[in-house]
């Protein structure tokens, strides 16, 4: 029986190439081991079928982005707990971004911009540091959409002392645009969200929320994205 070898060491000799260029066609997720993606160069492999994709170039691996759809009853006191929900197995089918899935895309993503406690939607990991950065520093600037369905009746004037200022535990919280969407849902179009604002902005109008999800995050929305489900940031799209 043959020894078991590296996976780079044998596209070296199946493709005549150096080993860094089997390297990086490998991490590019351009070698097929029995008809199956393996992007680890130090992969063993025994009589297994190898085969470098047709379309195979080698270019590096970007970082990527990957946007989440948060289901019910998830519970987020951990802004990592949510990766647990992100994999291979749970990439959306509608996903159009056109990039493949590898499995580097798993490692080291770091949770932005947290979501309410209590809420669904839309959620964020990425491995681009400098969309983490843009998230991070101008999270005062970037607008963030919810829906909250509540009960209750508003008080007079609620929905235009939704839209002031408010004051939430001693913070000033800038003015938010809020909408009626129907007789008990809410839009809420907010700017440097603090954690329980919107259920503090609604209680302070008389109102109780029963559910929440947010919809936006700057220029990126969740879509039709499905509960549970994730997808790729496209490489054109930019909070």
């Amino acid at each position: 029986m043959s020894a078991a070898i590296r996976l780079d060491k044998h596209l070296v000799a199946l493709i005549k190439c150096s080993r860094g260029e089997a390297q990086k066609y490998i991490e590019g997720g351009w070698v097929l081991v029995d008809g199956v993606i393996v992007d680890q160069p130090q992969f063993k492999i025994l009589e297994q079928k190898v085969e470098l994709h047709a379309d195979a170039t080698l270019t590096a691996v970007l970082p990527r982005t990957l946007l989440l759809n948060l289901p019910e009853g998830f519970d987020v006191s951990s802004p990592i707990a949510p990766l647990q929900l992100i994999t291979p197995e749970t990439h959306t089918q509608d996903d159009r971004s056109g990039i493949r899935v590898l499995k580097r895309h798993f490692a080291r993503l770091t949770p932005t911009t947290p979501i309410e406690p209590g809420a669904t939607g839309l959620m964020v990991f990425s491995q681009d540091g400098k969309i983490v950065r843009k998230l991070v520093e101008d999270a005062k600037t970037i607008e963030q959409e919810y829906i909250a369905d509540v009960s209750g009746d508003i008080d007079p004037n609620g929905l235009q002392k939704l839209n002031a200022p408010m004051k939430q535990n001693g913070w000033l919280l800038p003015a938010a645009k809020v909408s009626w969407q129907s007789e008990t849902r809410l839009r809420f179009a907010l700017k440097n969200v603090h954690s329980g604002q919107i259920r503090f902005m609604c209680t302070s109008v008389g109102l109780t929320v029963v559910t929440m999800t947010r919809l936006r995050i700057g220029r990126v929305s969740m879509g039709k994205l499905p509960p549970g489900e994730w997808r790729y940031l496209p490489e054109d799209k930019w909070f």
